[in-house]
């Protein structure tokens, strides 16, 4: 029988061939997890002396009870109810128009600055992100709402569409995240603590996505023009439509720092509170209603398909000690503990280029965690720091996710010019996991001070 370590190294090599087919993640995760299962309690049973077909009928049996109890677990965790709260939110959101607003009020305060149109769909994307909690989906509805404007004052390309594919990556970042939701039922981290984490790492972020536009359009002013400039009436009339929106974000991220809601409570009031807006404005007809719950139970179940398929490959990856092995290596390295971080960073980064944010998170937990608690890291923060390697990874050729999205949108724009685009905001998030490193407490003074967790 092969050793425990190769059957590892073997079932990771699987599983990148079958994302490469195109399989989706948590089949993939789910098919080598628990044929590894099989073979890893297999295996071990016959190096104890049992019958070879004795030791293959025990290792189907334990595999069999791992796949039901880990799907249980996942579907019964109420913790989980969050999923399908925050994603009705955000598509109740995207259909009710609420981006328009979210850009509007932005375009109104700043689209007379140079380059003030991409800062406003940045600060509208960071909005639409704390109500939708995809990246996709900021990607999409402010592509649509952005783009066009932009063309109409002649911003070019590299610059409309880099800024709307590095806004759409606020949706990972700023709570509610999906990533971070999963990022925490893997590490068996608090919600409501991570949520709290990404507050200031968000706003900072954003603040540098316009600084990096700053930096753009001064060193040439015809790459975003300055717009038309709003009277103080029509300046607070879009924010007057705006505030509703912000009510609902700022009712739902106080709630649950003030220990108000705990994040399921948090996400069901959003989600109602959203709903309440949508209707109130008569922006949401009953065929759009129908349409919601639909995509609504199509993302919740993938996401727990995702969770599912993860809670069966990790327990195999532990039963072959290739993660303990990994710690051994990179701990016992002469670069420190910065230096293993930084190790891990450019992992994530090339690992970027060919995988989907996704599922690079659910592949690579079993494998960092324990590194990063060996090393007495806290996982919150660590945790805010992958969320924006993942981030990066949305941007980044070749298969930056986000450009793709933008590209669909903008069939006219060659993708080199949308590559070209992403450039300075894939620095500023390079820039915010250095100020992350120098100045951990950006992201855990909010989650340090939490009322209840």
């Amino acid at each position: 029988m092969i050793s425990m370590t190769v059957l590892g190294i073997l079932g990771l090599l699987a599983l990148f061939i079958l994302l490469a087919l195109r399989m989706p993640v948590a089949l993939s995760m789910l098919g080598v997890g628990f044929i590894g299962t099989v073979i890893a309690n297999a295996n071990k049973f016959i190096n104890v002396g049992m019958a070879s077909d004795q030791a293959w009928a025990r290792g189907w049996k334990i595999a069999y009870s791992n796949l039901a109890g880990e799907t249980f677990e996942a579907a019964s965790n109420f913790n989980l109810l969050v999923i399908p709260m925050f994603v009705l939110m955000g598509n109740l959101a995207g259909v009710s128009k609420m981006s328009n607003d979210l850009f509007a009020a932005a375009y109104r305060w700043m689209g007379h600055l140079r380059g003030g149109l991409a800062s406003a769909t940045i600060a509208a994307c960071a909005g639409f992100a704390a109500l939708s909690g995809s990246s996709l989906a900021s990607a999409v509805t402010m592509g649509r709402v952005a783009l066009p404007e932009m063309k109409r004052y002649k911003y070019s390309d590299s610059l409309a569409t880099g800024s709307v594919a590095a806004g759409g990556t606020f949706g990972f970042l700023i709570p509610p995240s999906g990533g971070m939701i999963i990022y925490a039922v893997l590490t068996e981290q608090s919600i409501g603590r991570l949520f709290m984490a990404g507050v200031f790492p968000g706003v900072i972020l954003t603040l540098l996505f316009i600084g990096a536009i700053y930096l753009v359009v001064a060193r040439n002013p015809e790459a975003g023009p300055r717009g038309d400039r709003s009277g103080r009436a029509d300046r607070l009339t879009a924010l007057w439509r705006a505030v509703p929106i912000l009510g609902v974000v700022l009712v739902t991220i106080g709630g649950m720092y003030t220990g108000f809601f705990t994040p399921v409570e948090a996400s069901s009031v959003g989600a109602f509170l959203t709903f309440v807006v949508a209707a109130w404005r008569r922006s949401v007809s009953l065929e759009a209603l129908r349409t919601v719950i639909l995509q609504t139970m199509n993302a919740t179940a993938t996401v727990f398909l995702i969770i599912i398929g993860a809670f069966v490959f990790i327990p195999f990856m532990s039963l072959t000690e290739l993660p303990a092995q990994l710690v051994t290596i990179l701990t016992s390295l002469p670069i420190g503990d910065v230096g293993v971080l930084l190790v891990i960073i450019l992992a994530y980064m090339i690992l970027g280029m060919f995988l989907e944010s996704m599922a690079m998170l659910v592949l690579t937990i079993p494998v960092v965690i324990p590194i990063a608690i060996d090393l007495n890291w806290d996982l919150i923060w660590f945790g805010i720091i992958v969320v924006i390697v993942l981030e990066m990874g949305m941007i980044s050729p070749p298969v930056g996710i986000n450009v793709f999205i933008v590209k669909s949108i903008a069939p006219e724009v060659p993708m080199g010019q949308i590559f070209r685009g992403i450039w300075p905001f894939w620095f500023a998030m390079a820039g915010m996991i250095a100020l992350l490193i120098l100045f951990p407490q950006i992201a855990l003074f909010l989650a340090q001070t939490i009322v209840g967790g």
